[in-house]
């Protein structure tokens, strides 16, 4: 019987791209299907009492400036800690995740992780149209075509369930898993999902 783990995505968190390829390969090894779900966090915010980030308290901002740089170094993980792109919509490039998700989970986690790269490693703008085709077609999928599907009426209607599942899941935050009922909140998680992963 397979098992799923439902898999939350912001494209813009920080948190998403620290934990991206570390979610994937320990969901491999334990054979553990991925249902990728980019989500509009700032309707999730608006339900849960969550902050944008500039509007944060200050000493707030200040501590995840230093846990963004611990967590860099301890994964060995390039991170700008002020991009050049940030704050930045993230609707373009969940969409696009979700319209790559028509040529399989694979090509959407690939493409997923190109986007989290681009921001907080390569300073690119992942809300430009340019930048997401040309992303998209580095990952081996048709750029152009990929962009104006992300723009079709199913991929929004795909994304407007994504954030109501996100809403009665309990989601408040990015990256969040959820396995067989179990919610957890940020890839500091991981370790926690992999013990429900191995108790199958």
């Amino acid at each position: 019987m397979s098992r799923t783990c439902a898999y939350f995505v912001a494209p813009p968190s920080p948190y998403v791209y620290l934990g991206h390829e570390r979610f994937i390969e320990l969901a491999r090894r334990h054979g553990v299907e991925i249902d990728i779900k980019p989500f509009d966090i700032g309707r999730v915010f608006a339900q849960s009492g969550g902050l944008p980030l500039p509007k944060r308290a200050p000493q707030r901002q200040a501590y995840r400036l230093v846990e963004l740089e611990r967590w860099s170094s301890f994964l060995g993980l390039p991170l700008n800690l002020h991009p050049r792109f940030f704050p930045v919509a993230g609707d373009p490039a969940a969409k696009l995740i979700i319209a790559a998700k028509a040529h399989g989970v694979d090509a959407a986690l690939a493409l997923s992780g190109r986007i989290s790269r681009a921001i907080w490693a390569e300073e690119k703008d992942i809300s430009d149209p340019d930048t997401l085709a040309a992303l998209a077609q580095a990952a081996g999928l048709d750029g152009a075509a990929l962009l104006a599907a992300s723009k079709g009426d199913d991929v929004a209607a795909e994304y407007a369930r994504n954030t109501e599942d996100a809403i009665a899941a309990g989601v408040f935050g990015a990256p969040w898993y959820v396995f067989e009922g179990e919610p957890f909140w940020g890839q500091d998680r991981l370790d926690f999902l992999e013990r429900a992963f191995a108790r199958g």
